[in-house]
């Protein structure tokens, strides 16, 4: 039996329906799923899906995540499924933030 990992990200005019990806070899299967940018119901709901209809065991979530749409999540997949957020150190997330911004990840202002 492969180890089952699912990788959630949020992407500004993502689908999960469509916008879904696998990686399998024998003892590991990735499965990546995009979401809507700051979609913290539709985190949970893709998240439950994953965990229940597909059977991830760990969850890997994305540094767009907050610390409350993170318990969100662990409340709704419950304890028996592993939780982690990629997080980098501050140089890394000044960088990230300067290209999403050019990229037009955010509305103006922000």
């Amino acid at each position: 039996m492969a180890f089952r990992a699912g990788f959630v990200v949020m992407a500004p005019d993502a689908d999960p329906e469509i916008h879904r990806a696998s990686i399998k070899i024998p003892k590991f299967e990735l499965t990546i799923v995009l979401i809507q940018l700051m979609n913290s119901d539709q985190a949970v709901d893709v998240c439950k899906d994953l965990v229940q209809k597909e059977g991830i065991q760990s969850l890997i979530l994305c540094p767009g995540f907050s610390h409350e749409a993170v318990a969100k999540v662990r409340n709704a997949v419950g304890e028996g499924v592993a939780i982690n957020v990629t997080r980098g150190d501050v140089p890394s997330v000044m960088m990230t933030a300067e290209i999403l911004a050019k990229e037009g990840w955010f509305p103006e202002g922000h």
